[in-house]
């Protein structure tokens, strides 16, 4: 469950994360923060994750350390099966929910023959993650689409970019019952739609899953960021859903020792995918 950004902002501050590249941040100064003020991230306007810089604006979800885990794994995956995943030496990566671009961009800054397909249904995350793909200058690798994945037929709109090497996501996921829960900072300041998965946390979590298998290529996999209970939860609605073809691989846990990441990876015959076909159609233009 996403925690108070008080105590967040100074755990992601002692592992290592700078403002900005090479200026040394006091964190004394956090400890004054008051628990509805405004979260830090979105006070500074920018916020470091795996070594990039990104704009933060509310109420766009503010990534937080435990993501940057989720990309590592994703990043030791790739690079120890670079040909199962992708064409030309780099996978096809949808990343559904993008919020800020924090995964999509941290995975194309460290795979240079990558290319992301970023889909989220708020209007304020597409339009940051277009604003930080070009303060990074990844725009011409990322297609970023506006979607609601839980929408009936959504997928559609992703087949004219071709088979899907990797699909990734931190998806909303905590339990409805538990929102209440969530520090004053969160609830006051970022989107809950971001955070609220539903009364088990896992109505988008189970559009992913279902979407999947029509998008991936052969053995192609899905990294989810989840709540500690979904582990359990998700192996059994796979094991009710078996035409879809997916399996629970593994399960890592977080830097809490919590169990928070899965791999789930496509075992049947692709669904409805045509050949790979990027770039695609152009995405909507977003207001500047």
């Amino acid at each position: 469950m996403p925690q108070s950004w008080s105590a967040t902002g100074r755990r992601s501050l002692r592992r290592g994360a700078s403002l900005r590249p090479g200026n040394p941040v006091s964190t004394s100064w956090l400890t004054s923060l008051e628990p509805k003020q405004m979260p830090v991230q979105y006070i500074l306007g920018e916020w470091d994750f795996q070594g990039l810089s990104l704009k933060m604006a509310p109420p766009v979800f503010i990534p937080r350390p435990e993501t940057e885990e989720l990309v590592e794994w994703v990043l030791e995956e790739v690079a120890q099966r670079p040909r199962a995943v992708g064409a030309q030496g780099g996978p096809l990566i949808l990343e559904v929910g993008c919020g800020s671009g924090a995964i999509s961009l941290s995975l194309l800054s460290q795979l240079p023959q990558s290319r992301v397909i970023a889909v989220d249904k708020g209007e304020a995350a597409i339009c940051l993650t277009h604003e930080n793909a070009q303060r990074l200058q990844l725009q011409d690798r990322i297609r970023i689409v506006p979607l609601d994945v839980t929408l009936e037929g959504s997928w559609a709109h992703l087949l004219p970019w071709g088979p899907m090497g990797l699909v990734v996501s931190n998806p909303p996921y905590v339990f409805r019952q538990d929102m209440e829960q969530l520090a004053p900072e969160i609830r006051s300041y970022e989107d809950p739609a971001a955070l609220d998965g539903g009364e088990k946390g896992m109505d988008v979590i189970t559009h992913i899953l279902a979407l999947a298998p029509r998008l991936l290529k052969d053995s192609g996999s899905i990294f989810l960021e989840v709540d500690p209970r979904h582990p359990e939860l998700v192996g059994s609605w796979l094991q009710s859903q078996p035409d879809l073809s997916l399996d629970l691989v593994a399960v890592r846990r977080d830097f809490c020792e919590r169990p928070r990441f899965l791999h789930i990876r496509r075992s049947g015959p692709r669904r409805g995918c045509p050949a790979d076909a990027w770039p695609g159609p152009q995405p909507a233009r977003v207001p500047g």
